[in-house]
């Protein structure tokens, strides 16, 4: 466990963000920016919390603080995926030098399969973790105990994985830094996410839901409960929301207007058709040999 003192770490994250624009930061921030990005590490700082609740909403210290360590960072020759910093003037790789690429050590218990994959510092990646190459993972994202992420997916700045989550080929999970109050993009435990789907704008896909290729989930995109004849929308205090062991695939449904209707157009929507079974459970555990 850390020895830092994160309610002091607050309190300095806090003073530091109030600064200015275009003051000089005392030099004391750079270990403040360490100390916070430490912790994201860890994982005893989280950039998220669930409430008693069940609701998710932001740490907006900690964001502020990730903030502070773009803007504290100057941009510099970085190290790729391969190791080592460049001499000279010609590099592969510039970046701000407060955010480097994370290293780990076989002790981690990551699976990091070459290939080009990236975690950024300030990333929380739990032990017994798979990463399938290149796959991406942004500075104050968490990924639980378990879970694969594979082949170019994106897990964005802030994003909270669960435990024992398949983040399937070509999916994106949004971050969100700014504004500071909104929550990021939550994946709840053994949740299977399909191959080239998209989950933006602070979504919550809840425990053990699965969701099918392709789809896409937004803050303004209407989801049809064809089980229990419902729509699922965010609402001005709460995210769009998928409930626990949904499972939702692509659909459609028909335009209201007139000519619309004529020319037989119709609208992309998420539909849940089921919620998992045994069936279910059988098709999604074949992941699980490959660990």
């Amino acid at each position: 466990m850390s020895l830092v003192d994160y309610e002091d770490l607050q309190g300095k994250v806090e003073w530091l963000s109030e600064r200015p624009a275009g003051e000089d930061l005392p030099e004391a921030a750079a270990e403040v920016v360490e100390d916070l990005l430490d912790g994201l590490e860890t994982g005893e700082l989280r950039a998220a919390r669930r409430t008693a609740d069940g609701a998710w909403e932001a740490v907006p210290w900690v964001k502020r603080g990730i903030l502070l360590a773009f803007r504290l960072g100057v941009i510099a020759p970085t190290a790729g995926t391969e190791g080592g910093v460049p001499e000279g003037e010609r590099a592969a790789f510039f970046d701000k030098h407060t955010l480097p690429l994370r290293r780990f050590a076989l002790s981690d218990g990551v699976r990091l399969v070459p290939g080009g994959s990236a975690v950024r510092r300030g990333a929380h990646v739990a032990r017994g973790v798979v990463c399938m190459p290149p796959m991406y993972v942004n500075v104050g994202a968490f990924v639980g105990t378990g879970t694969m992420i594979d082949s170019h997916a994106l897990v964005g700045s802030c994003a909270q994985v669960g435990e024992r989550v398949h983040v399937s080929a070509a999916a994106q999970l949004g971050g969100v830094l700014e504004p500071i109050n909104a929550s990021p993009v939550v994946i709840e435990d053994e949740a299977v996410i399909g191959g080239n789907v998209g989950v933006y704008e602070g979504t919550i896909v809840r425990r053990r839901a699965v969701l099918g290729a392709g789809v896409v989930l937004t803050r303004g995109t209407p989801v049809f409960d064809l089980v229990n004849e419902t729509v699922h929308r965010a609402t001005d205090g709460r995210p769009l929301e998928i409930p626990e062991d949904a499972v939702v695939v692509g659909g459609s449904r028909a335009v209201s207007s007139d000519w619309g209707t004529m020319q037989g157009i119709a609208l992309y929507t998420p539909v849940i058709v089921k919620y998992r079974d045994e069936k279910t459970d059988l098709a999604t555990a074949l992941e699980g040999w490959l660990r």
